[in-house]
């Protein structure tokens, strides 16, 4: 598995969204190193690690952070994803991961449905890759049309400014995305999307001090983030004005400092002020 190890102090982990990779923290890792050790991984069939022909269940994810960090042999990490690094982490919260103390839940990819509305309608072609993939056959046809072009209109989807897709993050993204074997673990990721849901069925289990943080334009609609909310006892929550699902592209400064307040305190009020 790749992964970069960066700075020193306190352990911070950081897990990136579905089809991207560590890239996606490039300009929050620089904010956050000179006061953390941090980690920043690429899960298989993801940026440069291996690309198995399994078959992307959440639970295998979850397998492979949670033996990342035995392997690092990671200690009291205050757990970083966004979207379903977002999720990955609020479940292993709820696991009581003996190397995980706290966790910071950007935008978590655990709607209702995965492939509601609000997600398929970011744009039509996130309506069309959403809705063809689960289809044999015609999600493989869908899937060898994906260019460049089509691949970054997808992800201007997900940030209040295109801009915020800078070239260097984009031009890795493609060539990752370009490896032989990978348009085959997309679809199988995607084809297992909607069981992120589940997640939200051990919430209520979870101890340990967690930070929420929603792009006040994510696609997860006001009554998912609530519902998330309400899941889990004692949660601090934060809304990052101008942001979107990709928070760390949109806002990478506001949600570096959100981590260093959140990480850096005993408790909370219930509700963290964006900075």
């Amino acid at each position: 598995m790749r992964y970069v190890k960066v700075g020193s102090g306190p352990t911070l982990v950081l897990l990136h969204t579905l089809r991207t990779q560590l890239d996606i923290f490039q300009e929050v890792i620089p904010r956050l190193q000179s006061s953390f050790t941090v980690y920043a991984l690429d899960y298989p069939g993801h940026g440069w690690s291996d690309l198995p022909r399994v078959d992307y269940h959440p639970e295998q994810v979850y397998g492979w952070v949670e033996r990342f960090l035995e392997k690092a042999d990671i200690r009291e990490a205050t757990l970083a994803g966004m979207s379903i690094g977002g999720t990955i982490a609020l479940e292993l919260a709820a696991r009581d991961n003996p190397r995980v103390s706290r966790v910071v839940s950007i935008n978590p990819f655990d709607y209702e449905s995965s492939y509601s509305a609000d997600l398929k309608g970011s744009s039509a072609l996130a309506h069309v890759i959403f809705s063809t993939t689960p289809v044999p056959f015609l999600g493989e046809a869908v899937m060898r049309m994906r260019n460049d072009v089509v691949e970054r209109k997808l992800f201007e989807s997900g940030v209040t400014n295109p801009e915020a897709l800078s070239d260097s993050f984009f031009r890795e993204l493609v060539n990752s995305g370009n490896r032989q074997g990978h348009a085959r673990g997309f679809i199988s990721l995607l084809r297992q999307a909607h069981h992120w849901q589940d997640a939200r069925r051990s919430y209520a289990n979870i101890s340990m001090p967690v930070l929420l943080i929603y792009g006040d334009q994510d696609w997860a609609p006001e009554h998912e983030r609530q519902w998330t909310m309400s899941l889990i006892s004692d949660a601090q929550s934060a809304i990052v004005e101008e942001g979107g699902h990709f928070l760390t592209l949109d806002q990478s400064q506001k949600v570096a400092q959100l981590i260093l307040n959140f990480a850096s305190s005993n408790s909370g009020e219930r509700t963290a002020q964006s900075p």
